[in-house]
């Protein structure tokens, strides 16, 4: 028992401070957007919390597998650099009486990204949405003046006499709506009223009596045409670029929400497939977490150099071709190639094969191959 509680307090600091350090990293590169939020919109600080809150899950899950994976790596890299193996072996405790914290330790990561997968995530991007149609509301209520030209949403300039914000309605309204990439939409109304539909994340524009203008950006044709009623529809992929759609996405949804969607959607289908996907990730992700801290128990062994930079290197080659492996073949289940069902399981069945064959090099005190040569080169 003293010697798991040793093991296991080797990993756990590394595994906090690596996914810290990731977390930071990947939250950093959207700093920008999140500064030109604040600079541009005017959106408050608190929403700006609000919006880094609900993207850690994601950020989280992304990070588990690499965090687990370093985190034992470095404490098995420790441990062999310091010869500390070489005594335990001696004193006959071989490799696989090690691993009983480091079992313990990847259920119990394994246990916070099914956590996340079914419960956290789905909750993260719908709040996150909930909370930018929020800002969008917002933006429509004081982004539009009297008799100023404003544009509260990208690529939509608004020009009106007259506008109560009370009851969202605006009188001798001007809009150029240059959204779409080959035509742009002039429009000219006696009146339009601001709709809002929050379970669809629309805000739509209600106008009345008018006449719209449809230029060709290469200014080869125009269209007239004159309306008692038109409806303009600003959805939240017009507030930030990076949402794909209005539509609820599968990863937006509960476990038994997607189930029941699966049902309605015909198999073979872009959308079956991508529900699938999403479903049978929610079991696959977590199972790779779990895997990644068990391979690091061969590979931290086997690594004679001193320094955790060449754990934590060999660590993230290893996940870098875990990630590609995993969105390759996403990519191949969403058009059909390979049914989600078989594909999904993949790069399990990869890191399934690198943790057999690397316990079985090491338990017969065999160098593995690609470490070997690395020492060799003298890295």
């Amino acid at each position: 028992m003293t010697l798991y509680k040793y093991i296991f307090n080797e990993i756990w600091p590394t595994f906090l401070v690596s996914m810290f350090i990731s977390v930071s990293i990947i939250l950093a590169t959207d700093m920008l957007t999140i500064t030109e939020m604040i600079v541009n919109r005017g959106v408050d600080v608190g929403d700006i919390i609000g919006m880094l809150v609900y993207l850690l899950p994601d950020i989280i899950s992304f990070s588990l597998p690499a965090v687990n994976l370093i985190a034992v790596v470095v404490a098995f890299l420790r441990f062999s650099s310091d010869s500390e193996i070489i005594a335990l072996k001696s004193s006959g405790i071989s490799l696989y009486q090690m691993l009983p914290p480091v079992v313990v330790f990847s259920l119990l990561s394994f246990l916070l990204a099914i956590f996340i997968s079914f419960i956290a995530i789905p909750w993260g991007n719908r709040s996150f949405k909930d909370l930018i149609f929020k800002i969008a509301q917002s933006e429509a209520d004081l982004g539009i003046k009297e008799r100023v030209f404003s544009e509260p949403f990208d690529n939509v300039v608004f020009y009106v006499n007259s506008f109560s914000s009370r009851e969202r309605l605006m009188k001798d309204v001007f809009v150029v709506d240059r959204r779409d990439k080959a035509v742009t939409n002039t429009i000219i109304a006696k009146e339009a009223r601001i709709l809002l539909y929050p379970e669809e994340r629309i805000i739509r524009l209600h106008f009345l009596k008018g006449t719209i203008f449809l230029v060709e950006k290469n200014l080869q044709s125009s269209k007239t045409i004159r309306f008692n009623t038109y409806d303009l529809n600003i959805g939240l992929q017009d507030i930030m670029a990076k949402l794909e759609s209005r539509q609820e996405n599968p990863n937006e949804m509960s476990t038994g929400e997607l189930i029941r969607k699966s049902g309605k959607v015909s198999k073979g289908d872009k959308q079956y497939n991508k529900i699938m996907i999403e479903l049978l990730e929610r079991f696959s992700l977590p199972l790779a977490v779990f895997l990644m801290g068990m391979i690091g128990v061969p590979l931290g062994a086997q690594i004679r150099a001193r320094g955790r930079s060449t754990g934590i290197g060999i660590s993230l080659a290893v996940f870098s071709i875990y990630y590609i492996l995993l969105g390759g073949t996403r990519n191949i289940c969403t058009t059909g190639i390979i049914p989600p069902a078989m594909g999904v399981w993949i790069p399990d069945l990869f890191l399934l094969m690198c943790c057999v064959y690397l316990f079985r090099r090491v338990a017969h005190e065999r160098p593995i191959n690609f470490l070997a040569s690395l020492r060799t080169k003298g890295v």
